[in-house]
C-alpha cells in the first residue's frame, strides 16, 4: 500500500472540535497519512445563505490544524472560479496519485444518505471510497439504505461507529450572536481570530 489520504470537505464556518475529532479517528482507525481540510470556495449547496469569506475560513482551518500532526489545508477549492463540485477536487488530487495510493473523502452519515444528489456520484466513487462519521439524529445508514441510493454505495464506505462530538456550526454562530463564550466548541485560536476578525457578530 501507498500513501493512505483522505480528503475533509466543508464550510467550516467556522471549523471547531468536532471536525477535530471526526479526522483524529480517521486518521487513527484507518491509519491515514494525511487529512486534507478543504474548506469549499462556492460551496453549491449553501445556494441562498451567507457564508463567510473564503479568507477567513481558510485561515480558522489553519490556527485549528496547526498543532496536529498529519493534517493540512487545501486552497483547492477556494482558488476554483465558481460553484464547488467534489468531483472536481477528488479528480484533481487523484491525478497526483500513484496506483498503490488509496484516497478517500470524510462526510457525515446524514450527507452520505444525499450523496446520490451530488454531482456525478459514480465518478466520485471509482477515484475513492467514502469514511461516514455518526451525526446525531442519524441512523446508522444499512445496506439496504446505500445500495438504493447507488449501487456499491454501502461496499464503497466505512462507516465509523463511534458517537462524536457533535457540535452545530449554527448553534456556535448563534452563541456568538448572544454573546456567550464559545471556548469549548473551537480552538482557542480559532476563538481569538473570530473575536479580532468580528465573525458573526450580525
Amino acid at each position: 500500500m501507498g500513501v493512505v489520504k483522505a480528503i475533509f470537505g466543508g464550510t467550516f464556518d467556522p471549523v471547531h472540535f468536532g471536525h477535530i475529532k471526526v479526522a483524529e479517528r480517521a486518521k487513527s482507525e484507518l491509519d491515514l497519512d494525511e487529512v486534507i481540510f478543504m474548506p469549499a470556495g462556492d460551496p453549491w449547496m449553501k445556494k441562498g445563505f451567507y457564508v463567510s469569506p473564503a479568507s477567513d475560513r481558510l485561515e480558522m482551518v489553519e490556527l485549528a490544524i496547526s498543532d496536529y500532526e498529519g493534517f493540512s489545508v487545501s486552497t483547492l477549492e477556494i482558488d476554483r472560479e465558481g460553484a464547488s463540485y467534489t468531483v472536481d477536487t477528488i479528480r484533481e488530487i487523484a491525478s497526483t496519485m500513484n496506483e498503490d495510493d488509496q484516497l478517500y473523502f470524510l462526510m457525515g452519515w446524514d450527507t452520505l444518505l444525499k450523496f446520490g444528489f451530488w454531482k456525478e456520484p459514480e465518478e466520485i466513487l471509482k477515484l475513492c471510497k467514502l469514511i461516514a462519521f455518526p451525526r446525531l439524529g442519524c441512523e446508522v445508514p444499512t445496506k439496504e439504505v446505500l445500495d438504493k441510493i447507488l449501487p456499491d454505495l454501502y461496499e464503497k464506505t466505512i462507516l465509523l461507529d463511534e458517537q462524536f462530538i457533535d457540535i452545530s456550526a449554527t448553534a456556535i454562530r448563534d452563541s456568538i450572536k448572544n454573546g456567550d463564550s464559545i471556548r469549548e466548541f473551537v480552538p482557542d485560536k480559532v476563538a481569538e481570530y473570530i473575536e479580532m476578525r468580528g465573525l458573526y457578530n450580525f
